[in-house]
Parts: C-alpha cells; sequence; structure tokens
C-alpha cells in the first residue's frame, strides 16, 4: 500500500503546461522558473508533483520527505530511483547509471508500470549516478 509520511518539505511552482495527468511523476524547474514535466531519463528532477494542476495553476511539489510515486515498471523496495523519459520513477544503480540523477529510494514496492508505490526522495541535494 502507498502511503505518503509527515510533513515533507514542498513548494510550489507555476504549472509550465497541463500536468493534471502527471501526479506523483517527477518534474522539473523549467528556464521560466516554471514546473515542467520531466520529459527525459537525464533531466533534473526538483521534485514530485503533488496535485493535478492545468497550465497557470500552482503545482504542489515534494521536494525532500515521503511521498507517493508513479512508477515506470516493477520497483522493489530499496531500489534507488531517478526519473524516468515519462517522468515515473525508475530503478538506477549507483556506478552504472552515470547520466541520471539519483534522487530517491523506495520504501513500498510497486508491481509494475503505471503503480503508486512509496518513495523517501531527496531532489534538493542531488546527484548523478557516478
Amino acid at each position: 500500500m502507498a502511503i505518503e509520511g509527515a510533513q515533507p518539505f514542498r513548494i510550489t511552482l507555476e504549472a509550465a503546461a497541463d500536468l493534471s495527468a502527471l501526479q506523483y511523476y517527477f518534474v522539473k524547474v523549467d528556464a521560466n522558473g516554471k514546473a515542467a514535466a520531466c520529459a527525459a531519463a537525464t533531466d533534473i528532477p526538483c521534485g514530485v508533483l503533488q496535485n493535478t494542476p492545468t497550465s497557470g495553476q500552482a503545482a504542489e511539489i515534494t521536494v525532500t520527505g515521503e511521498t507517493k510515486v508513479s512508477s515506470n515498471a516493477a520497483l522493489t523496495a530499496a531500489n534507488i530511483i531517478g526519473t524516468a523519459a515519462d517522468g515515473q520513477a525508475a530503478a538506477y544503480v549507483a556506478g552504472t547509471d552515470t547520466t541520471k540523477y539519483l534522487v530517491g529510494q523506495m520504501l513500498v514496492s510497486t508491481g509494475g508500470a503505471d503503480v503508486i508505490g512509496t518513495a523517501i526522495v531527496n531532489c534538493a541535494g542531488i546527484g548523478r549516478g557516478a
């Protein structure tokens, strides 16, 4: 069962586009300082989208703490995660996936793609998987 912890650190940014179908996906900050969908596995996520804003609306983003995440494939508790090309959580290996940004760890497994799991994320102090 996916859960969400108490008092994660969240920010609010204006949505750059319609993000209403991307709740619990990773988002990034675009060149205009707005929340945009992560669209490449090498994007730098600023956090996980918590609501369903359309263009111009407030996007609530968990930057650090426990949060629900949508997975692009089955993920296991303890997997290290970052964004997939579609903005969902994907498992990566430190030292192997050196072009990806590792931003969290799964706490609750998912059974497959498009399943909500639980992770702890830290998109404030991220680094590549070197």
